[in-house]
């Protein structure tokens, strides 16, 4: 597989954090995941599918958690 040169981070990252977060870079059928403090260190790669997922399933729980907390507050 070839090295991304696409890669981009959050735009919650703002100064300070911007050097504490992760990476993406995309491609038609995988997408790439570094950490942006030492870039030139492992990267973790998946297929296009799964990382889909694996952000819906985030986005998901962070909707459900969001729900019971105001459920709670009433």
């Amino acid at each position: 597989m070839d090295t991304p040169d696409n890669w981009r981070k959050s735009s919650y990252s703002g100064p300070g954090d911007g050097d504490s977060c992760v990476e993406i870079a995309t491609g038609p059928a995988r997408i790439s995941v570094r950490d942006s403090k030492t870039p030139a260190r492992a990267t973790l790669t998946f297929p296009a599918e799964a990382f889909a997922a694996f952000v819906g399933a985030l986005q998901d729980d962070a909707y459900s958690t969001v729900t019971d907390l105001a459920r709670l507050r009433g």
